[in-house]
C-alpha cells in the first residue's frame, strides 16, 4: 500500500540519472506533470516489457506535457546500459537501497522483488492517480495516458 495518497504533494527526492547526474522531483514543478514509475529490475522481462511500452508511448506523453521518469534500485551503470539496449528517450533514476521506493511506498511485489507501481504527478506536483499492476504492464501505460488526458496537462 502506497504511503502518499492521491491529492497529497509528491514527496520530494534527488536522485542520480544513468549519466550520474541529479534530478530533483521538484524541478519539475510549474513546467511538466510527471508520470513516476518504480520498477523491480532492469533487464527483467516484465521490467523490459514495460520500460519498452513506455518509450514506444513517450510521445504521447510528451504531447500531454508530461515527462516519464523509470525508477529502481539497480546503478547508475546498469541504467546506462538498459537504456543504451532498449533506447530509453526518458531517464532512469537509481534508488540504491530503496529509500524513495520506501518514502512512496512502493514496496510490494511478487516474491522477493519490489513492487511496480506508477504514480501520476501534476505540474503543482501533486499526485492524481496510483497504480499498481505486476502483471499489466501495458496496463501502467494506458492508466497514466488516461489520467493525463482527464487532468489536461
Amino acid at each position: 500500500m502506497p504511503n502518499v495518497r492521491i491529492g497529497e504533494s509528491a514527496p520530494d527526492f534527488t536522485l542520480l540519472d544513468q549519466d550520474g547526474e541529479q534530478v530533483t522531483l521538484s524541478n519539475y514543478r510549474d513546467k511538466t506533470s510527471v508520470v513516476l514509475f518504480f520498477y523491480p529490475k532492469d533487464f527483467s522481462m516484465g521490467c523490459t516489457t514495460q520500460a519498452c511500452h513506455f518509450r514506444d508511448n513517450y510521445e504521447d506523453f510528451t504531447d500531454l506535457g508530461a515527462e516519464v521518469i523509470g525508477v529502481s534500485s539497480d546503478s547508475v551503470e546498469s541504467h546506462r546500459r538498459f537504456l543504451d539496449e532498449y533506447l530509453f528517450p526518458f531517464r532512469l533514476l537509481s534508488d540504491k537501497g530503496g529509500k524513495i521506493r520506501k518514502l512512496y511506498g512502493a514496496t510490494k511485489g511478487f516474491g522477493l522483488l519490489p513492487g511496480r507501481y506508477t504514480f501520476i504527478i501534476d505540474k503543482q506536483g501533486v499526485i492524481r492517480y496510483i497504480f499498481t499492476s505486476e502483471t499489466n504492464m501495458k496496463k501502467h501505460i494506458d492508466e497514466s495516458l488516461r489520467i493525463l488526458r482527464e487532468i489536461e496537462c
